[in-house]
């Protein structure tokens, strides 16, 4: 790899980002790559992406919709010679992630991941696995890392007590453009309480369906649990998988975001509802009392249905003007300034406008 060649003049910062999750994927961890890839030109960035998409792959146990890549050391090595990026940013800890993680640390390469999710919590929801053991080989996942990126204050905070370090505090943001411009479509008897995200067990929707309260019920995603709460809960609307201008219309639709989960570390589909206007209502846990907090913009009470109840008087106005400052402009500006290169000095990034963002 020829590292002489990191800010030479005339050519973008070349980054190479790994991550196991991606399309069809719709998920917080997609929507923020794609939301980089978007910024990184007018930052001076050149983005290259090495994603499942690009190997065989096989579904992954309990979730067959995300696909894990079946790559070997050797395929990878070449890739990523290939590209001779300046800086390396793994995503996730997968199969992926796992394997780039090997290279850099064989080669002696400076590299920096992200915690994206609480694997921990989402592999005791499915097995009777403890979390003390998922949590060691976490720590020994990002140990290396010359910096680990989390979403808040807080969660660096837990993971810092249970032993990582090197922790950076990375805020994310949305497409507030696209979510200010959203429509209410929706005909269905009022209030309309919205939940967006994965239909799976760790997100707890069913304490969001559970709720005795007026009008109507609604779930935008797909996933494993979506037939049994259909099934289940028979008055609430099943909306499916929406995407750009349909999502940004459903949350506009809607009068109060539910946000039952309690495993999420950020939750970005708070900061896209309040785009649109919609206050939030969730349990008083991480990501919700980051993103929420003492913005005025939400409720958070352990009485879910209390805190639907409270959202519900929060004038639209203020979540729109409040979710304003969460544009995906000033997320990879801090994204890009927390990278380090691949012989560990700072990945400064001029802005520079032009530079190309593509796939390997």
């Amino acid at each position: 790899m020829t590292h002489e060649r990191a800010g030479a003049c005339g050519r973008p910062r070349r980054l190479l980002l790994v991550s196991d999750a991606w399309r069809p994927q719709v998920n917080g961890v997609v929507r923020t790559i794609e939301g980089l890839m978007a910024e990184a030109p007018a930052l001076g960035v050149e983005m290259h992406l090495l994603t499942p998409d690009q190997f065989f792959s096989a579904p992954a146990p309990t979730y067959p919709e995300i696909r894990l890549a079946l790559a070997t050391p050797g395929r990878l090595a070449r890739m990523i010679e290939r590209i001779s990026p300046d800086a390396i940013h793994i995503a996730t800890e997968g199969p992926l992630g796992l394997l780039t993680r090997r290279y850099c640390v064989r080669r002696g390469l400076a590299f920096t991941t992200c915690y994206h999710t609480r694997f921990p919590e989402y592999i005791a929801a499915r097995a009777p696995v403890p979390l003390s053991w998922t949590y060691a080989a976490l720590r020994r996942f990002h140990a290396p890392a010359t910096a680990t990126l989390v979403a808040t204050r807080l969660l660096a905070d837990e993971l810092g007590a249970r032993g990582f370090d090197r922790l950076q505090v990375w805020t994310r943001g949305v497409d507030v453009d696209l979510f200010r411009s959203g429509a209410s479509t929706w005909p269905w008897p009022r209030p309309v309480a919205l939940f967006v995200g994965r239909v799976a067990v760790e997100k707890n929707i069913e304490a969001f369906l559970s709720l005795d309260m007026p009008g109507t019920k609604v779930v935008v995603g797909e996933g494993p649990e979506r037939a049994r709460l259909m099934e289940r809960y028979p008055a609430a609307v099943f909306a499916g998988l929406l995407a750009g201008r349909a999502l940004a219309d459903a949350y506009a639709s809607a009068d109060v975001f539910v946000f039952p989960s309690r495993t999420d570390t950020f939750g970005l589909v708070m900061l896209e509802a309040m785009a649109a206007g919609t206050p939030v209502a969730a349990l008083p846990v991480t990501g919700p009392q980051e993103v929420v907090g003492q913005s005025g913009c939400g409720a958070l009470s352990e009485d879910l249905r209390a805190a639907v109840m409270a959202a519900l008087a929060i004038p639209r106005a203020r979540c729109r003007d409040y979710a304003a400052q969460f544009s995906m402009r000033n997320t990879a500006s801090n994204f890009f300034s927390h990278l380090s290169t691949v012989d560990g000095k700072a990945f400064v990034t001029p802005a520079r406008a032009g530079a190309s963002a593509s796939r390997l």
